[in-house]
């Protein structure tokens, strides 16, 4: 990815909340906080304020396609242990993962539960480790079954991150990077969303604000019945796929998209991913199919069938893999609710009992005292 065309000195000017709750963290000498996050230059006050208290950090990506090697610099000047690069392979990255966890940390922060699922999915000794924060849907779904013996506050859920950041900012984000990345607007476009949930919701609303028409796919039935009062055609995956000229998924959720619904896509549909993790678009079906990069975050596959379709910034988080995500003024909320949750952790939060918790609303709140 390219170095951020902001200042740190800019991004911190437009982030007065999160400045708020970093200077009232106690001392944080006796920390050790494992991190998995996007390392782009809105989280770089995060770790430059914790550092400051004194806490000793370990970092890694949460999606090795939001790496920007200058903020990772930026990290590691202010003495932060930072195991993440720009095109880092999967398997480097399953290294920074399991390195954090033979660093010892004694609380974790999340996006993606990468530690934790690590941990569960090898059968590993569970790490001495006193409490943990969730950031993300995804990050809960892969949580579901068995658990570690320490809590983990769920701070997707919050009202004030589900409802704005969710729901407003990332399809506002998702179509400026699309738009900036293709010149394509989605006027006289057919826009198919996968998923109505809070993100789906956004995308849905954002999209017809860009010019789209725009048709829903969701298996929920309450989300289903939601899109319809919202106004929007809906059906399956399958159904709609082919009509689309343009596909987003948002779900948090495995293959979406799946391989035999890409195979019958029309000539020249645009597809791409607003959701956590690249693995909702079926990548698989474009192996062995020739392609080519027209323009920078697009590839242009040929199907058997002969249609051409488009893969939007190789159907990783398109916000923030071809442009720089959330506004600075709307992330600040969110990275000011992440600072105070992680003072929730390092206190009253290690005596939570084991399992999910959402994170408590006399925590978040002191990001947004006018909520």
């Amino acid at each position: 990815m390219p170095k951020s065309r902001f200042p740190i000195e800019w991004v911190e000017q437009h982030m007065p909340r999160t400045r708020r709750s970093l200077e009232a963290l106690p001392d944080l000498a006796s920390v050790r906080l494992a991190m998995s996050m996007h390392l782009d230059i809105k989280t770089l006050p995060l770790v430059k304020g914790l550092a400051r208290k004194g806490a000793e950090l370990y970092i890694t990506t949460c999606n090795p396609t939001t790496v920007r090697d200058d903020v990772v610099e930026g990290m590691r000047k202010a003495g932060a242990q930072v195991e993440a690069g720009e095109g880092m392979s999967d398997a480097d990255w399953q290294s920074a993962i399991a390195g954090g966890l033979e660093w010892g940390p004694t609380h974790f922060s999340e996006m993606g539960s990468d530690y934790t699922h690590y941990l569960i999915a090898n059968g590993l000794a569970f790490p001495e480790v006193k409490a943990g924060l969730e950031a993300t849907g995804s990050g809960i779904n892969r949580l579901q079954g068995k658990l570690p013996p320490w809590p983990i506050f769920n701070w997707d859920d919050v009202p004030v991150k589900e409802g704005l950041h969710n729901r407003h900012m990332v399809g506002l984000t998702t179509w400026h990077a699309f738009y900036n990345a293709t010149l394509v607007s989605l006027h006289e476009k057919r826009v198919l969303v996968v998923g109505y949930g809070t993100v789906g919701q956004g995308l849905a609303a954002s999209a017809r604000a860009y010019g789209g028409t725009v048709i829903v796919a969701e298996v929920d039935p309450a989300r289903l019945l939601q899109a319809r009062y919202d106004g929007w055609q809906t059906g399956t995956v399958e159904e709609l796929a082919p009509h689309a000229d343009v596909i987003v998924t948002g779900t948090g959720a495995h293959h979406v998209l799946p391989g035999d619904v890409i195979a019958k896509l029309k000539d020249g549909c645009f597809i791409l991913n607003s959701g956590h993790k690249i693995d909702e678009i079926d990548l698989s079906v474009f192996g062995g199919c020739p392609s080519e990069e027209p323009v920078p975050f697009v590839t242009r596959y040929r199907l058997a069938s002969g249609a051409h379709v488009h893969l939007f910034a190789g159907g990783a988080m398109a916000n923030l893999t071809a442009g720089e995500g959330d506004s600075l003024n709307a992330f600040d909320l969110t990275l000011a609710i992440l600072a105070e949750g992680i003072g929730h952790i390092l206190g009253e939060g290690e005596r939570a009992e084991n399992g999910v918790h959402l994170l408590p609303r006399s925590v978040w709140s002191r990001a947004c005292p006018d909520a």
